[in-house]
Formats: structure tokens, sequence, C-alpha cells
């Protein structure tokens, strides 16, 4: 057996991580999965997966149930084996998700058929332009008190962007409120109008992500100047590359991102299961 499993982050080893590292940007979801492991904001049932051969890493990938397998940039030829491997473990997979091609060949060597995906495209800041039309109000941290909140929009903006799982993200919120990556938008009255999250720095890439403002809210720049506010807070943290996802199918989001001197780098799929 070439493919590892382990439930646990703590031995995931240390080439293994040295392998996402090469490639923050394109692996930037695993490696901020992986720091929230740590802070153990996951427990229940995880799986941390990595390809060793003669001592050397072929690719990673996770699972925090209820979600899908999240893939890093796996070689085409080592996907049928990390399948067929999950397949004699009998873990249930409600879906997989990562760089395009990658989830597709994981989805056709998987044993059950495709059910629907969301494609996204990943972002990567080039120069950051101020909004051509400065929304009113300014950034602030969110207080611990406004938790509720907080996580009552992120339920929100999972059904609205397809990955609501049914699970309960509270202690996602939490924790990313405990370590300051969530920002307020809030008018001059100090009413929050959208929020937006940037990961603290790994290796000097920090996401964007996500951006949210509720509808009522919606038309008066409020999302582009969260997003603006988020990337001069990852930039003084120290983020040599800032990156973000946005949703293929949504134009407005993807006018917004490129405004602010975003540039495509490539896509990514969120494949379901039947």
């Amino acid at each position: 057996m070439t493919w590892k499993f382990t439930s646990n982050i703590a031995d995931l080893p240390e080439k293994a991580e040295k392998w996402l590292l090469r490639a923050p940007v394109h692996n930037t979801v695993l490696l901020t999965v992986f720091n929230a492991m740590r802070a153990g904001v996951w427990t229940e049932n995880l799986l941390v997966a990595w390809h060793e051969q003669d001592g050397e890493i072929g690719g990673v990938a996770c699972q925090t149930p209820p979600r899908g397998l999240l893939l890093g940039q796996i070689p085409a030829a080592l996907i049928p084996s990390l399948a067929a491997e999950l397949i004699d473990t009998e873990r249930p997979l409600p879906g997989a998700g990562g760089p395009l091609p990658t989830a597709e060949a994981f989805a056709a060597n998987w044993w059950r058929p495709e059910n629907g995906r969301i494609t996204q495209r990943l972002y990567r800041l080039d120069n950051l332009r101020t909004p051509s039309s400065p929304a009113p109000g300014r950034m602030r941290m969110p207080a611990p008190a406004e938790l509720p909140l907080l996580t009552a929009w992120t339920i929100e903006f999972e059904r609205e962007s397809g990955h609501d799982d049914g699970g309960d993200p509270t202690p996602v919120v939490a924790s990313r409120l405990t370590r300051e990556e969530l920002i307020w938008w809030e008018t001059g009255t100090g009413e929050p109008v959208s929020f937006a999250g940037v990961s603290q720095p790994i290796a000097g890439m920090s996401r964007i992500g996500p951006v949210y403002t509720p509808p009522q809210h919606r038309g008066s720049g409020y999302g582009t100047a969260a997003t603006y506010a988020a990337t001069k807070l990852a930039m003084e943290r120290g983020a040599s590359e800032i990156v973000l996802f946005t949703d293929v199918s949504n134009p407005t989001s993807n006018r917004i991102y490129q405004s602010l001197g975003y540039q495509p780098v490539t896509d990514y799929a969120w494949i379901t299961f039947a």
C-alpha cells in the first residue's frame, strides 16, 4: 500500500507538509484546513491521506466530515489507487473537490456516480487596486458576542453558494473569530452590512473568503469594500501571495475581484456523488 491514512493530523509527516508548501497557492485549501485541524476545529472521524513511495511524497488529501474528500495537486497516475484503497476501507464520501482535472479523475474512479458539481475559479492578487466607487463605512474586527450573527451569515452564504453540507459551522466560525480571521464592513451607524474571511498567512499565502453580503444590503459596493479591506489586512500581516475562489457561473463576483487586481489562476471542482 502506497497511500497512508490516519485520523490524527499530528501523524502527517513533515515531508508531506513540505510537498504542499512547494505550491502554497494551489494547495491553499489543504494548508488552511490542516491549520484548523491543529487548532482542534475538527476532531470527529477525520481522514488525512498521503502517498509515499521510496521516501518520496506523491500527493496529499484529507476529509473533514460531513464534507467530501479534499484533494491536493495529485498526479493523475495516483488517483486510481487512492480511490481503490478508500473503497477498500468502506469510507463513505459524499463528494470530492480539488483542482478540476484531479477532482474529475477521482470522480471517474469512484464507485458512485457524479450527482452534481460546483466549478470555482482560483484567483491570485496581482496588484491591489482601490475600488472605483468606494462604499461608505469602515472595516472593523467582530466582537465575540457577534458570533451568532457571523454564524448565521455563514450558513446563508453556504446555502446560496451550494456548499451547505448540513453541518454546524459554529466551531469553524468561532475558531476564525478567535484567530482574527473575520472582518465586518459596517456603515456609519455601526451596522454590519458585509463580512469577509482572511486566513492567517501560511508560507506567505493568505486566502480571502468567504465574502458575504445579505440580499438587503447588496448593490452598494459593500462586498467589494469588505474584499478590499480583507486583502489589505492580509498584506499588512505579511502575505506575499493572496488568493480567493469565486463561482465560475457568477459574472458579478468575477468582475469585482478582477477590478481589485485579482487574476485567474486555474479552476477547481467540488463534485457530489449520488
